[in-house]
């Protein structure tokens, strides 16, 4: 059956060419495109009692056309002017956008994963870059994928490790001032511009954190994923610290302090547990893949502080929590 497409809803063609002619008076009248107060590198050059450079092609030409200053006479290079729209809110919000889509689009596939941080500045001479090295070893053995921030340190021993073993090593790198550089152990590498689309990926693909000593950037993944926990964006999710020396202080501070006060309950802690034995971390995280961690739970910090488990009354959605406070 024949479909009615009535065409009169718009502009016939002879109104837009008459619309486009009088723009491009006005253009003639400023001498730049867009008409007095604005600046260079707008669109098309047009001559000054020239018709309209579109005239008489169809409405998608403007596309094939890249603006040029209309004061130009002598070819350049190079005008930052003509990228200035790239800098503007809307131009910002696509581009996050699209690195939602590229990120998620190249980590689709992964299926078991475990992310690891820590410092990107512990030379390769510290035991903890071994400890990393050989847990990403362990965490191939045991059927994950590992997924670091893509950088030194830390990150690259873990990344080392898995690539070694002949597992599936992922950096998530990030632009810096101070540019960091990408690992060489890495099976894929994905460069992000905007850190919160970086730990989105991070959360998403993973199937629980390792956290090694590290610096206020560690920190950030690590309050990060427990607030994610605490008001129930992210479930069965273990969070494991490796190295009960230098976490000891932050914990001490978390439950005389923060829980002591009020200020967050036992119920929060049911998933981060504390440890100094890499055998240990890659079986807790096996059996939360597993089990949704009932057995690991009874070596976390919430257990400790007499929590209840995951699954009992004390750890059903609290409104109280809704702010994340």
């Amino acid at each position: 059956m024949d479909r009615d497409i009535n065409v009169s809803d718009g502009p016939s063609r002879s109104e837009s060419e008459s619309e486009m002619n009088d723009s491009a008076a006005k253009i003639g009248e400023s001498g730049k495109l867009g008409g007095p107060g604005r600046k260079n590198g707008a669109g098309p050059r047009v001559i000054p009692g020239s018709k309209s450079p579109f005239q008489g092609m169809m409405e998608d030409a403007s596309l094939f056309h890249k603006p040029v200053p209309a004061d130009a006479t002598e070819p350049v290079p190079i005008n930052p002017e003509l990228g200035a729209f790239t800098h503007t809110e809307p131009w910002r919000i696509l581009r996050i956008q699209g690195e939602f889509v590229y990120g998620i689009n190249a980590l689709a596939e992964v299926g078991a994963a475990v992310s690891v941080f820590g410092s990107a500045r512990i030379p390769e001479t510290d035991p903890h870059y071994e400890d990393a090295r050989r847990l990403g070893r362990l965490l191939t053995e045991a059927g994950f994928a590992v997924i670091t921030g893509g950088g030194p340190g830390i990150m690259e021993a873990a990344n080392r490790g898995a690539f070694e073993a002949g597992g599936y090593s992922i950096g998530c790198n990030i632009e810096l001032p101070f540019e960091q550089e990408p690992n060489p152990y890495v099976n894929q590498s994905i460069n992000f511009r905007y850190f919160f689309v970086r730990k989105t990926m991070f959360v998403k693909f993973s199937d629980g954190f390792v956290i090694f000593p590290g610096g206020f950037g560690t920190l950030d993944e690590l309050f990060e994923a427990l607030t994610l926990v605490q008001t129930r964006k992210i479930h069965r999710f273990p969070i494991v610290l490796y190295g009960s020396k230098y976490w000891k202080g932050l914990l001490d501070w978390v439950v005389d302090t923060m829980l002591e006060s009020g200020a967050i309950s036992a119920e929060d802690l049911n998933l981060l547990i504390v440890t100094d034995s890499l055998e240990e971390i890659r079986d807790t995280l096996v059996d939360c893949y597993r089990t949704q961690c009932w057995a690991a739970w009874k070596h976390s910090v919430g257990a400790s502080v007499d929590s209840d488990p995951p699954g009992a009354p004390a750890t059903g959605l609290d409104p109280a929590k809704a702010d994340a406070q």
